[in-house]
């Protein structure tokens, strides 16, 4: 077991860059900067053949920094791409759609958990992991609390891992850690300056490696 793998580790949201090449260099960079469990792509405003180039770009480029690749929302893309899953923004029916056609094969989990009871609907289904708070819902400095709260409610009782937003601020990955949920994503707070990125995905797992608490073996 690594030094990361008892403890909350980082989910990078991949920017919302039209340009495919700076996207892949922005990520690039993050991606040096030190650990990270896995890359959520989210389509943002492209339409679907732009996405299609998007993701055959940065799947492979996250997959060599050894982080999985998960694309949001289109399975196709998924599919052409050869991510290593898919994250789910639709509801509990989408969630069992898309368990149903490519789960083990890809990692599947869900994120509109907006509240327990949508939570535990999606437990229900058994998800590789549930996500508490939006794609680009890192409008604060902090984590949303309602979404920290949900996080520790859900990791107090249920084994399916979570992954909770962070805020703008990198720090906030501090206040989710100690919800005990088992990973904390970031967006603005690691690229809204693209040349800081690398150092700030190193100060962030520093911190982590510091003062998130451990989970038991």
């Amino acid at each position: 077991m690594s030094k990361q793998d008892n403890r909350c580790r980082l989910v990078l949201i991949a920017p919302d860059i039209a340009d495919v090449d700076s996207r892949a260099q922005m990520l690039g960079g993050a991606l040096r900067g030190g650990d990270v469990a896995s890359v959520i792509v989210p389509q943002y405003g492209l339409d679907d053949q732009a996405f299609q180039k998007h993701a055959e770009v940065l799947v492979p480029l996250i997959q060599e920094a050894g982080a999985a690749a998960l694309v949001a929302g289109d399975t196709r893309v998924a599919g052409r791409a050869k991510a290593d899953g898919l994250h789910i923004t639709g509801n509990a029916a989408e969630l069992a759609e898309a368990m149903e056609k490519f789960s083990p094969k890809l990692i599947v989990g869900g994120g509109n958990a907006t509240d327990r009871h949508h939570a535990l609907e999606m437990g229900e289904i058994r998800p590789d992991y549930v996500f508490f708070g939006k794609l680009d819902g890192d409008i604060k400095p902090e984590a949303h609390p309602k979404n920290v709260a949900l996080a520790e409610w859900w990791a107090s009782m249920i084994e399916i891992p979570c992954i909770v937003m962070g805020g703008t601020d990198p720090e906030s990955v501090l206040t989710v850690a100690e919800s005990g949920a088992e990973f904390v994503a970031l967006r603005l707070a690691v690229f809204s300056e693209p040349e800081q990125a690398p150092a700030i995905v190193a100060s962030v797992n520093a911190l982590l490696d510091e003062k998130a608490p451990r989970f038991e073996a």
